[in-house]
């Protein structure tokens, strides 16, 4: 099952100095910086093959300067397309509200914005930790988790294993999660279709393929941009579901997702037949929590924080935590001794507040997005206004340093918006 560098005896302590506990972007990500550390890292996933599912995710300066510093960037490029433009557009009659210069804002943050397939980042993941000698296990589905003098054990079919340190990397619905809160999913009634097409199919189509386009309606939104050097191209539908608010099972069908963008400008209604239509997903984000250490085990990524997708910060919260912990674990080493409890302290201290920050953040802007009547007009009104070289709405997420911890990103809310005297 492993690749042979250790698997441990099933039974007992893991030949590992941490465990990770699934085998996605996150976990993934928290195996390679640990390694390049110097530490052994043991990941257990679930499936019989290590693999992502999805289309297009979109990877922030605050992301991409991380993959710089482990060397993954130029790999990254290669795969991926770096867009010129982040542009906004009202969905109902197309025109164009405000954008972010990608080029500008390369040259504030010191790192590109690069849109990707997840398949693609998380290959490029698995790839440099096999060179690290990350010891990558599937088959093993982890049940429990159990404090011990030693750290922490993880059960599985295969068994008990105990390692000093274990960090559940096991998602939304994480097993060990519960350790630390009580909470449950959150669902926002909202149902995502995704596409990830050949280009040559939105070819006699108005679409760019050079920007990240994102088109706000009421009640729904619309995604477009390019992946893989533009050889294809990627859409992601959201709208509210009638069926999910009323409690129906049967949410989210493709007539509720023709329905809901049957008032949409003719570039969104000539996208809606390249989806894939047999799949669909609810959108579900967590209440933030402000722990997520218990003794020796630890949560990160969408274990931690899963968010609602407006700010395209799912994946790059979840290599953030993997870049922050390593820095603490980095630190500890250079003085000769790794400390694991003032690393986890420290990486407790910061974390979650940052993504309790996106994750409400997120929340909001997806209120924005999808505003109706006055409200959508005054939210257009102000966007139209906005400076092309403003970025106030951008800089506590994708600039080199944190927020403090007084401060509240900048952003408008629904309850905040009022029609201009001048509208």
């Amino acid at each position: 099952m492993g690749n042979g560098n250790g698997n441990g005896n099933g039974n007992g302590t893991a030949d590992a100095d941490v465990l990770v506990v699934g085998g996605g972007i996150g976990g993934l990500s928290n195996a390679l910086a640990l390694s390049l550390k110097g530490l052994r890292v043991r990941v257990l996933e679930r499936a019989a093959e290590f693999g992502e599912v999805g289309a297009g995710l979109q990877i922030a300066p605050n992301c991409t300067r991380i993959l710089d510093s482990w060397g993954l960037l130029d790999e990254v490029l290669t795969l991926g397309v770096p867009p010129e433009n982040l542009v906004m557009k009202d969905a109902v009659d197309g025109t164009v509200l405000t954008r972010l210069d990608l080029a500008d804002a390369r040259e504030r943050y010191g790192s590109p914005y690069v849109v990707i397939h997840r398949s693609d980042l998380h290959g490029t993941l698995l790839r440099a930790c096999r060179r690290a000698g990350v010891d990558l296990v599937n088959d093993t589905a982890v049940t429990a988790y159990e404090h011990v003098p030693e750290g922490v054990a993880v059960v599985h079919g295969g068994g008990r294993e105990i390692a000093p340190v274990v960090l559940a990397a096991d998602g939304l619905n994480s097993v060990a999660r519960p350790m630390l809160s009580d909470d449950q999913p959150v669902s926002s009634a909202y149902v995502a279709y995704r596409g990830a097409i050949p280009a040559g199919q939105v070819a006699a189509m108005d679409v760019s393929m050079t920007d990240v386009v994102v088109y706000v309606g009421p009640h729904c939104h619309f995604v477009q941009y390019p992946l893989r050097q533009g050889e294809m191209f990627n859409q992601v539908a959201v709208f509210r579901s009638p069926k999910a608010l009323a409690g129906q099972e049967d949410w989210g069908t493709p007539d509720e997702l023709d329905a809901a963008f049957e008032d949409t400008c003719e570039q969104v209604r000539a996208g809606l037949p390249q989806m894939w239509r047999d799949r669909w997903w609810r959108m579900f984000d967590r209440d933030p929590i402000p722990n997520w250490v218990q003794g020796r085990l630890a949560l990160t990524g969408d274990a931690a924080h899963p968010p609602l997708q407006y700010l395209a910060q799912g994946a790059v919260m979840a290599i953030e935590d993997a870049w922050v912990l390593s820095e603490h674990v980095g630190a500890q080493l250079a003085t000769g001794r790794l400390d694991w409890d003032a690393a986890l302290a420290a990486y407790n201290a910061v974390r979650p507040e940052h993504c309790r920050r996106v994750q409400t953040t997120a929340r909001a802007w997806g209120e924005l997005w999808h505003l109706t009547g006055a409200e959508r007009e005054a939210r257009n009104h102000l966007l139209r206004r906005r400076d092309v070289q403003d970025y106030g709405f951008v800089d506590w997420l994708y600039g080199p340093t944190a927020l403090t911890p007084d401060q509240e990103p900048p952003m408008f809310t629904p309850q905040s918006l009022a029609l201009p005297t001048d509208a």
